[in-house]
C-alpha cells in the first residue's frame, strides 16, 4: 500500500467530525437482527481464540460465533505498507483494523465503525491505554437520552460499560481526539456500522490488540 498523505481538506474534515463524535459517545443503539449461518465445524483455533475469559477483573463469556462472519476472526494476513512497524491502520471501508508487523504482515481484526456522520479520519498516535475504563457521556449525550443521567459523571467499567474491557486512547499531538478503539461484547455490531463514533473491536480481540501495541505508536484512520 502507497503511503498515505492526508489532504488539507481531509483534515478539515476530521476535525468537524470530531465534533459531531464528541456529542456521539460509543454507545450502540442497533439490537441484533439474523444470525449468521456458518458452516461447520468452526475449527478449534477460532473456538480457542474466542473462548470465556474467566481471568479478567470481570469476566468474558465466550464469543457466540453464530453472529460473526468468519471474515472478521483474528487472523494474519499478507499486508505490504510503507506504515512503519506497529502502526495501526484502521480499514473503515471494509471493517478492518490492521496492526501492522515485520515481514509485509499484519493482524487483522475485525471492527464495528461509526455511523456516517460521526467518523473520525486521519493520523495521530495510540497515547494510552485502560483497562476496563469509565465511560463518561458527553453531556449533548445525556441532554438527548435523559436515561443516561445516572452516568452523567462516568460510567462504572464492567461487561454494560460502552468502552468494555480495554480502551486506546488516540490523541493528535497533544490533543485528546475524543476517538477511541475498545471493546465490545455486542458480537452483531463487528462488519457493522453502528456505534456512534468509535471503532470497536470485540472484547477477546482488543485484549489480544492492547497487550500488543506499543504507546506512542501510529494510527492512520481511513
Amino acid at each position: 500500500m502507497s503511503e498515505l498523505i492526508l489532504s488539507r481538506r481531509g483534515f478539515m474534515a476530521g476535525a468537524s467530525s470530531l465534533l459531531a463524535l464528541t456529542a456521539a459517545g460509543c454507545a450502540t443503539t442497533t439490537p441484533p437482527k439474523t444470525k449468521i449461518q456458518l458452516p461447520p465445524p468452526i475449527s478449534p483455533e477460532v473456538v480457542a481464540m474466542y473462548a470465556a475469559r474467566p481471568d479478567e477483573k470481570f469476566p468474558i463469556p465466550a464469543v457466540d460465533l453464530r453472529y460473526l462472519d468468519q471474515k472478521y476472526y483474528r487472523q494474519r494476513v499478507p499486508y505490504p505498507t510503507t506504515e512503519k512497524v506497529g502502526t495501526v491502520i484502521v480499514d473503515t471501508p471494509n471493517f478492518y483494523l490492521y496492526h501492522v508487523e515485520e515481514g509485509g504482515t499484519a493482524m487483522r481484526y475485525g471492527a464495528g465503525l461509526g455511523r456516517a456522520g460521526f467518523e473520525w479520519s486521519g493520523r495521530g498516535h495510540i497515547a494510552y491505554a485502560r483497562e476496563w475504563p469509565v465511560w463518561t457521556p458527553p453531556s449533548e449525550m445525556v441532554d438527548r437520552q435523559p436515561e443516561l443521567e445516572k452516568w452523567r459523571n462516568g460510567q462504572p467499567p464492567g461487561l454494560d460499560n460502552p468502552l468494555g474491557a480495554r480502551s486506546l486512547y488516540i490523541h493528535e499531538g497533544n490533543r485528546d481526539t475524543i476517538y477511541r478503539v475498545h471493546g465490545t461484547g455486542e458480537t452483531w455490531t463487528i462488519g457493522q456500522a453502528v456505534s456512534s463514533g468509535c471503532v470497536r473491536l470485540l472484547h477477546q480481540d482488543i485484549i489480544h490488540l492492547a497487550d500488543n501495541v506499543r504507546f506512542g505508536s501510529t494510527i492512520v484512520v481511513l
